[in-house]
């Protein structure tokens, strides 16, 4: 692989003459590290004591000492960028770097770290935003919509580590090379694929769904015999990072609603540091992300650790998906799964 391939050599490219895009280069060079490091790290997690289950986060969710070790990792990382500031899945509070960074950056470290004794790929999300001014004590750059950021991405640690990320001018593919020790620049402006015909979502919540959700997925599963008129797949990782990848590569829809589960009301992912990065990722490759109905990149946060219904890929199906929404706002019978339905109408 020729040397100016490399994310480095990339990013300089991208901020030469631009002075005001260097802290988001050299923020996205530090989370490039964190990320190799972190690899390693995965590579022996299964059978070593970082698999081991410690406490809990912000968010109710369990705590490995892995997702603490790669929070650590990256925290030391940015503190050698000019990052003002960083929100974390696991920390409870905005943790101050440097009230003169420029950038503000908000991070799930290991997302799916549940996933670990299955050998599932498991990843890093992050979202780099401008920071407001060094007086601001809340760091209100975090609360901006999602369409204010500057870059955001995701590792995924796999059969191969591959670096998702996007300057707001396309999505990129980088994956790691180990003689290089680097990321290499493997894919540029990539493209979501449009008209496949699978779906992601976890079809065991089904009796806690509302009713349009139930509806969509009545007539996926009703295939070529239903309205859709179609035979359609359904994938489920349980991994937002390797449900995000295969989308991204593969195209279809992911869907992750409410329902009516206590704790579930208002969706279960994070607005800041999970679906606005995974949101920009799909909107600049030609997909599209909303909550089911809103944009999600014009959702403005109350909260640090707000959490969001997400659905997102190819757009068209996106869009379909809104459409259920729309026509079933009010509580209606729904027919029993595997049943023939006749809701939806082009």
């Amino acid at each position: 692989m020729a040397v100016d391939q490399r994310l480095r050599a990339f990013l300089k490219a991208w901020a030469d003459g631009r002075p005001e895009r260097g802290p988001t280069a050299a923020a996205m060079l530090a989370l490039s590290r964190s990320a190799a490091e972190i690899a390693g790290l995965v590579e022996g997690a299964a059978a070593g004591t970082l698999n081991r289950t410690v406490g809990g986060n912000a968010g109710g969710d369990s705590q490995k000492l892995l997702d603490l070790r790669a929070n650590e990792i990256i925290l030391t990382a940015l503190e050698d960028a000019p990052v003002s500031a960083v929100t974390s899945e696991e920390l409870d509070d905005i943790r101050i770097l440097d009230r003169s960074g420029k950038v503000a950056v908000a991070i799930d470290p290991l997302d799916g770290s549940s996933n670990i004794d299955a050998n599932v790929s498991i990843g890093t999300i992050f979202s780099i935003l401008p920071a407001r001014s060094e007086a601001d004590p809340d760091f209100s750059a975090f609360f901006a919509p999602g369409r204010m950021q500057l870059a955001a991405g995701f590792a995924i640690y796999g059969p191969q580590t591959i670096l998702v990320f996007s300057l707001g001018a396309g999505t990129h593919v980088a994956q790691f090379d180990p003689g290089l020790c680097d990321f290499v620049v493997a894919e540029k402006a990539i493209r979501l694929p449009a008209g496949k015909r699978e779906y992601a979502v976890n079809t065991s919540n089904y009796r806690f769904w509302e009713p349009a959700v139930r509806a969509y997925v009545d007539d996926c599963v009703a295939g070529k015999d239903g309205p859709r008129g179609a035979d359609y797949n359904m994938r489920w990782i349980a991994s937002l990072v390797a449900e995000a990848y295969r989308i991204l590569s593969r195209g279809g829809v992911f869907l992750y609603p409410r329902d009516s589960r206590k704790g579930y009301g208002q969706g279960r992912l994070r607005l800041i540091y999970e679906a606005n990065p995974i949101a920009f990722l799909v909107e600049q490759a030609g997909g599209a992300a909303t909550d089911g109905m809103r944009p999600i990149l014009d959702l403005i946060p109350r909260e640090l650790h707000q959490r969001t219904p997400l659905v997102f890929g190819a757009r068209d199906e996106v869009e379909r998906v809104a459409i259920y929404y729309r026509g079933l706002s009010e509580p209606i019978y729904v027919a029993p799964l595997f049943n023939q339905r006749s809701l939806y109408r082009n």
